[in-house]
């Protein structure tokens, strides 16, 4: 962001926004009267966005606002920003998904966050909300100033919502395939089910899908004697056999419900028993893209001191469609907090920028020019 523009009105015409937008990424703020006026027309086409923290949302915010948070993950938000999260699916009450999936494009948005500041930058919620609902067609605008302005100015026109926050995020939605069942082996996308087995991450650490879990001839090749089933109906098939493979299951769904943080430690142990007596380890779940990923990600943060990041472009780099789902991204970044992983770059740190390869970031190709 090279700097704010002037406060515009809501009659400026788009052509003139966008050629703005484009040029200079200034972003278009509107004035506390003007908002005003327009929370007054109660009208269905004006949405309202308050980007602060869930805690702060509820204490007080502006009439009629939904609250978006997203965590803070340089991934989380360079997923959303190129597109392979669905905005719907960041929105963690009901009530506000429903009125966002009823919102029209021809309508107005409007954004607020605490700060007011409004400096482009990619870590930020504010930010990266603005340059996505941009990006899909929304009219788009920031409040001049920030939250504590509007309260000051017009106390009458803001109101709290005391109940508990719902759970965080739904999960499904935010995969890049069509929604499966453990039940219904059919793939969305046969991508899902070709990639070559096995797929060494670390040495005795093998990531895969339901298929590779049946595959015995592959099992033995590579000496894979520890199989961790992370679904809670798929068949652990060589169990009753006498093979000598021992079995984990993690009796988990892939939806906003589940908490697999809870295994972690358990999963972690498992696969250290398995390469400490230099065996393999197969983690699976159904299509090897969300629940199995999150397990190897844990174990990588724990055992090798690696921050999500880092472990998951190392993960990317050997099985390029992984996509662990939002409800799923956010407990790995408790989890990181929880493992208090420290910087380990020398000289500049990139942690916090986007990670970039021949131009674009590792997730989608979205390219560099549109983040400067």
């Amino acid at each position: 962001m090279k700097g704010c523009s002037g406060v515009a009105s809501f009659e400026m015409p788009s052509r003139v926004y966008n050629e703005a937008y484009n040029m200079n990424y200034n972003y278009q703020l509107v004035n506390l009267d003007e908002f005003l006026s327009r929370i007054r027309e109660n009208n269905s086409q004006l949405l309202i966005v308050d980007c602060r923290l869930p805690n702060d949302y509820h204490e007080l915010h502006v009439r009629g606002a939904i609250n978006v948070t997203i965590p803070p993950s340089t991934l989380v938000m360079r997923r959303l920003a190129n597109g392979q999260l669905c905005l719907k699916s960041i929105i963690k009450d009901t009530e506000s998904r429903d009125k966002f999936a009823k919102f029209w494009k021809s309508g107005i948005v409007v954004l607020y966050d605490g700060g007011g500041d409004y400096q482009w930058n990619e870590t930020s919620v504010i930010s990266t909300l603005y340059k996505r609902l941009q990006k899909d067609g929304y009219r788009t605008y920031c409040l001049q100033g920030s939250f504590n302005d509007f309260k000051r100015t017009y106390p009458e026109w803001c109101e709290n919502r005391r109940r508990p926050i719902e759970p965080s995020l739904l999960g499904l939605e935010n995969l890049c395939i069509t929604t499966v069942t453990d039940t219904n082996r059919n793939y969305s996308d046969n991508s899902t089910k070709d990639l070559p087995f096995p797929i060494e991450i670390i040495p005795w650490l093998f990531l895969g899908n339901a298929d590779n879990s049946t595959d015995l001839d592959a099992l033995k090749k590579y000496k894979i004697r520890y199989i961790l089933n992370v679904t809670p109906n798929l068949p652990n098939t060589f169990q009753q056999d006498d093979l000598g493979i021992k079995y984990m299951q993690i009796p988990i769904q892939d939806d906003w419900s589940q908490k697999i943080s809870q295994f972690f430690t358990d999963a972690i142990a498992f696969i250290d028993e398995g390469r400490d007596r230099n065996q393999g380890v197969l983690v699976h779940c159904l299509a090897g893209i969300s629940r199995s990923v999150t397990i190897t990600l844990a174990y990588l943060m724990h055992t090798l001191n690696l921050s999500l990041n880092d472990a998951y472009d190392l993960v990317k780099k050997r099985k390029n469609n992984i996509s662990p789902n939002f409800n799923f991204m956010e407990q790995l970044v408790d989890f990181e907090r929880q493992l208090n992983i420290t910087c380990a770059h020398v000289g500049e740190c990139k942690c916090k920028t986007i990670h970039t390869t021949n131009g674009s970031t590792p997730d989608s190709g979205i390219q560099i020019d549109e983040w400067d």
